[in-house]
């Protein structure tokens, strides 16, 4: 249980990730341009996460060196900054399932920005679950380029989501060899919001956080696809490969496209149900060597055992 729990808690992770729709449609109809929303979600983010922090991770709040914080730069600003925009604004051009099918080119940036910058092997399955996700997101840019619902904006804000996410893959690892989990995704959302609320001026918009609505809407996106999500998921990623960790992310997917046809009333082509089926495919190709080998360790253990 406890070597495949990281990779549950990255499952966990993502499939509240696949919900941030419900809050990014709710706020964008009152008005919320891409940035802002991105703005509203760091904000209220790095707000539970401080009175978590007070709480329990006490502990937890000192840098090591106050040259680290260009670490966090790179998970607040260059990823969860530049991702978030990219998302919500392909969110807004193409279909909810097209762009978080999109986001998930994300394994093939981490798989090759691993190699290079964390000096992690590619083996043939990582290969295969790279191409898979390629070819699948090709088959769904390609069928749906004449249509009326998908623009280049959208496939290319679609693709600079899956870069911005891989980057905070890439830079959490980093941070990771360092400091505890909940210090890396502190420190990610404060110096996002630092850095988000003076370019947004976020602050022009109190009127409007006083709707109910609105304000649920906002700590709901704070808390639920972003606190409990990020957090979930950082601690698996310190438990696995960055590159596996970001394909088996891609459930993702799933629950975003359920949430685009049951309240969104989004509908899906064969082929870009056959394109979406390819990326998640992946998630499998890259586990079936591991799976093999502890199918093997335990049926020695169980030799063993009799």
């Amino acid at each position: 249980m406890k070597k495949i729990l990281p990779f549950i808690m990255i499952a966990l992770g993502a499939s509240l990730w696949g919900i941030i729709a419900v809050f990014v449609k709710g706020l964008g109809e009152y008005g919320f341009t891409a940035m802002e929303i991105v703005a509203a979600r760091v904000f209220f983010a790095a707000i539970f996460l401080v009175l978590i922090g007070i709480m329990r991770f006490r502990n937890c709040f000192k840098l090591q060196s106050a040259s680290d914080i260009r670490l966090f730069a790179g998970t607040g600003i260059l990823s969860i900054v530049f991702f978030n925009y990219c998302y919500f604004t392909a969110m807004n051009q193409i279909s909810i399932s097209m762009a978080v099918v999109l986001l998930y080119t994300a394994p093939a940036f981490v798989t090759v920005l691993s190699y290079l910058f964390l000096k992690e092997g590619i083996n043939l399955g990582k290969i295969a679950a790279v191409a898979g996700t390629i070819l699948g997101c090709i088959l769904i840019a390609g069928v749906t380029a004449g249509s009326r619902d998908i623009t280049l904006l959208g496939i290319m804000t679609g693709l600079g989501s899956g870069f911005g996410y891989a980057l905070y893959t890439i830079f959490g690892k980093f941070a990771l060899r360092k400091y505890h989990p909940y210090t890396v995704t502190l420190y990610t959302f404060l110096i996002a919001s630092v850095f988000l609320i003076p370019v947004t001026r976020l602050w022009t918009k109190a009127e409007i956080f006083l709707n109910t609505e609105v304000l649920f809407l906002s700590i709901g996106l704070g808390f639920v696809p972003t606190v409990l999500a990020y957090f979930v998921y950082t601690w698996g990623l310190e438990k696995t490969d960055g590159s596996k960790a970001a394909v088996i992310a891609t459930v993702e997917p799933v629950v975003a496209m359920l949430l685009g046809v049951t309240l969104y009333g989004e509908s899906l082509g064969a082929v870009q149900i056959a394109g979406a089926l390819l990326i998640l495919s992946s998630v499998i190709i890259v586990n079936l060597p591991a799976r093999r080998k502890n199918a093997g360790r335990a049926a020695d253990s169980s030799k063993l055992e009799h």
